[in-house]
């Protein structure tokens, strides 16, 4: 593949890993330019979704996510936190509200909720869709059951990353598997939820695993409404405390990819921003990015300020929607 002319057009669910690659060896000026293009095709290039992401309950999981601060099995300083009382998250989304986001994501540190947990949950979710907000759970894994349970209190997104590829998986994770996730992403897109779906940039994967990544979230059909890709936060006491640091037009072809492959996803830029420098935000923007996370912290870690997410989109005439 020589040039971005060559590519294959259409949505598509059967993207080769071969072609993926291919696309990842173009020139950096003609990836992104391809990105843009597709991008242009499907939205508004300088609309950008403005989500915010609430904790709701902290730390103690079981499970052992090599890049993870609220797992149990790490000590990282993290302070555990109970299931939060629901008028606390509903006055956390009418702030959200109030500074310009239109989708409320909750969070909470579970390998999967039992069903008493999911019952508050459920308050929550019917409690903030009546703040006029749009709202996303992630909750670690679901049954079919839950699943159904979600969508009738009328939640719009669940969000249930695959990570990384499926052969650097086990080297991440080992108290699921790789087949766990997509079981819960089928419950979900079985019960008619939207499906946010991505992955982390930064563990140690080659490109090879990005590209495989990539491919599984392109290969599902109908593909994940909203794609987050992260960049890698390295926690302190974490078994990926120390990994390097991504090279910054790595994650931007990453990024442009990930448009091309899902023309009509939303793609989020996601955890990582506050390494990232304003002018990688803005080629990560131009590479099809049009969403991001919105506030002060994503769950546990830092997230760049709103003050200054909001110069910087009137520095690149962007509007938050």
């Amino acid at each position: 593949m020589n040039a971005p002319a060559t590519l294959p057009a259409g949505l598509r669910h059967d993207w080769t890993r071969e072609e993926i690659e291919a696309l990842f060896a173009l020139p950096f000026a003609d990836l992104v330019f391809e990105a843009a293009r597709v991008h242009r095709e499907n939205f508004n290039p300088n609309e950008v979704q403005v989500s915010t992401l609430l904790s709701i309950k902290t730390g103690a999981c079981p499970e052992d996510c090599a890049y993870c601060p609220q797992s149990v099995r790490y000590d990282t300083g993290l302070e555990r936190e109970a299931l939060m009382a629901v008028d606390k998250v509903v006055a956390e989304a009418r702030k959200a509200r109030a500074n310009g986001a239109s989708r409320f994501c909750m969070g909470a540190a579970w390998r999967s909720p039992k069903d008493r947990q999911l019952d508050v949950v459920i308050e929550m979710v019917k409690a903030v869709k009546a703040e006029g907000l749009e709202t996303c759970c992630t909750l670690g894994m679901l049954t079919a059951e839950q699943a159904a349970r979600l969508a009738e209190a009328g939640l719009d997104y669940y969000n249930h990353n695959i990570d990384t590829s499926p052969e650097h998986y086990q080297d991440i994770i080992t108290t699921r598997g790789f087949e766990d996730r997509l079981n819960t992403l089928q419950n979900v897109r079985d019960a008619g939820i939207n499906v946010c779906c991505g992955g982390i940039v930064g563990l140690g994967e080659d490109q090879s695993d990005r590209a495989g990544m990539l491919q599984v979230l392109a290969s599902m059909d109908p593909h994940p409404e909203s794609v987050p890709i992260n960049q890698l936060v390295a926690v302190e006491g974490t078994p990926l405390a120390e990994a390097p640091p991504v090279d910054p037009l790595d994650f931007v072809r990453t990024i442009a990819v990930a448009r091309i492959l899902m023309p009509k996803s939303h793609v989020r830029l996601s955890a990582g921003r506050t390494a990232m420098s304003d002018e990688m935000q803005a080629l990560c923007f131009l590479a099809g990015a049009n969403s991001i996370f919105y506030g002060d912290k994503l769950l546990t870690t830092p997230n760049p300020e709103s003050s200054r997410d909001m110069q910087l989109f009137a520095r690149l005439g962007v509007k938050a929607v």
